[in-house]
């Protein structure tokens, strides 16, 4: 049976040092390769493979943020790459499979790789609570880390849009539908609730049983019936204000006050 990979890193040599030794290894089949956290998040989600090999620094997202984005939709066996010790021990720490220590050798690589195949025929993820709860923490693993990007499909594909773009979500059961800035409308597979909980409260603001709002984009707020307010969003938009939700308008006044 193989077991497919991807490679990560953002420089061409280190792919090229992982792809050569895994040429002869017939068990492994390299399906894409990224060079930064933005390009890796994507191609991790389009090809969802069973092991990554995973540079920790990297421009846009370095590689623990690649992991906190994609890891409620897949979840990799992971081996970290890095050419900085305190990475590398983080790494550990948090309980990764396993890590290279930039330079490397072969024997090494493939001492790393048959760990990470034990552990995927076993179906055994170390300590997966650990690692996730360890990645949802900023580097100082102090404050929650908020999303920043939200992954969209569109013809076939996927990207990320940046949640400073998004205007507002208006939810239809579990469907999301994602406004941004651009005047486009993506649809998401989540709930509202779930969403809420990984978006920062500062900007962020649940208006609605089916709505949140960037609070960065309202222009005014205009009264209606029985407390409840009608928003108006830059992009002209016009969403009502509910009762239930009241409480958040503090939040607001605070943001602007």
């Amino acid at each position: 049976m193989k077991h497919t990979s991807l490679i990560i890193d953002d420089e061409i040599l280190a792919r090229e040092v992982i792809r050569t030794f895994l040429k002869h290894d017939h068990s492994m089949e390299v399906t894409d390769e990224a060079s930064n956290g933005t390009e890796a998040v994507v191609k991790i989600l389009q090809h969802r493979p069973d092991i990554i090999f995973l540079d920790i620094q990297m421009p846009e997202l370095d590689g623990f943020e690649v992991l906190r984005e994609v890891w409620p939709h897949h979840q990799p066996f992971v081996v970290f790459t890095t050419a900085y010790d305190q990475y590398a021990l983080r790494a550990f720490e948090v309980n990764a499979i396993d890590y290279l220590l930039k330079p490397f050798d072969e024997i090494r690589f493939h001492q790393s790789l048959g760990r990470v195949k034990e552990r995927l025929s076993q179906k055994a993820q170390p300590r997966i609570e650990e690692l996730v709860n360890s990645l949802l923490k900023d580097p100082r693993g102090k404050e929650p880390a908020f999303l920043h990007r939200i992954l969209v499909k569109e013809a076939g594909k996927m990207y990320p849009v940046k949640t400073d773009d998004v205007t507002h979500f208006s939810a239809d059961g579990n469907y999301i539908s994602v406004y941004t800035v651009q005047q486009k409308v993506y649809t998401i597979y989540d709930s509202l609730g779930s969403l809420e909980g990984r978006l920062d409260p500062s900007v962020m603001i649940r208006v609605g049983r089916s709505n949140i709002v960037n609070m960065n984009y309202i222009t005014e707020l205009e009264t209606y019936f029985n407390g409840e307010y009608i928003i108006h969003l830059s992009s002209g938009d016009k969403i009502k204000w509910t009762r239930g939700y009241r409480d958040n308008i503090k939040a607001f006044l605070t943001k602007i006050g």
